[in-house]
């Protein structure tokens, strides 16, 4: 089996795979001051709440967004399941032709989408990641990586607007039923929720338009996808696992 790891600013998501078949997914927060023991033992307790055993790891491959903590993850792999891990960076094989300006500052959690997104749903398409920050990616029908767009996350936006105002209350993240808000808490709902909707709707359309691609598919994840997705009309699919399937994916075009 092939366990991937996403390593975000706000949690590590982790799945084991066989073959293309997800096995096991996993949700853990990061936390930059955790030992490579006290992850791996970590790690050691979930394997075994399944009943899996760590042998049956045959390869890991890794997409960090955090640098800090990549030398704890890689020194708890070699640790706990005997095995050289993979991280997406210079000398990784992808398939995809990266277009960036200076491809080192693309985010490896958008490589793996876009590897994952072409490969599974064709191009030309578009991914939207909802995670701390929301990060939009453009692939051409050939596969090549064009750009894309970063915007705060819906939580960053929400905290913001709560820490930077005095008098605005905290508010849960929920849709409310009319964008028209009756008092202050559906105010910042209604102006958070529906606000990144239209944002969501508009950064789309725009790039279909420079792209020359109208029915260029639309492919969201992350953990806040579903609740711009049951308002948004330009998101064709939801795969909540799709940068792990990227992982996947990558860890088997650079498989000996």
């Amino acid at each position: 089996m092939i366990l991937t790891l996403d390593i975000g600013n706000t949690n590590i998501k982790t799945a084991l795979f066989e073959g293309m078949e997800m096995v096991q997914y996993w949700r853990v927060s990061t936390d930059r001051n955790m030992s490579s023991d006290e992850y791996g033992i970590l790690l050691m307790n979930l394997f075994a709440h399944k009943h899996i055993s760590p042998e049956q790891v045959e390869g890991i491959m890794i997409s960090s967004v955090v640098p800090q903590i990549n030398f704890t993850i890689e020194h708890m792999c070699r640790t706990y399941f005997k095995q050289e891990p993979r991280i997406i960076g210079p000398g990784i094989k992808t398939g995809i032709n990266i277009k960036y300006e200076n491809p080192r500052e693309l985010g490896s959690d958008r490589i793996a989408n876009a590897v994952a997104a072409y490969e599974l749903y064709g191009g030309p398409c578009i991914t939207i990641d909802f995670g701390t920050a929301t990060s939009f990616g453009v692939i051409s029908e050939k596969g090549e990586f064009l750009g894309g767009a970063i915007c705060p996350g819906l939580k960053l936006a929400a905290e913001a607007l709560t820490e930077r105002a005095a008098k605005l209350p905290r508010f849960e993240l929920v849709k409310p039923e009319s964008v028209i808000g009756r008092n202050t808490v559906t105010n910042m709902q209604a102006g958070i929720v529906y606000g990144y909707i239209g944002q969501i709707n508009y950064l789309v359309d725009r790039m279909k338009k420079e792209l020359g691609a109208p029915n260029a598919r639309v492919i969201a994840t992350g953990g806040l996808a579903v609740l711009v997705a049951e308002e948004s009309s330009v998101i064709d699919v939801m795969d909540g696992l799709l940068t792990l399937k990227g992982l996947c994916l990558i860890h088997q075009k650079n498989a000996d």
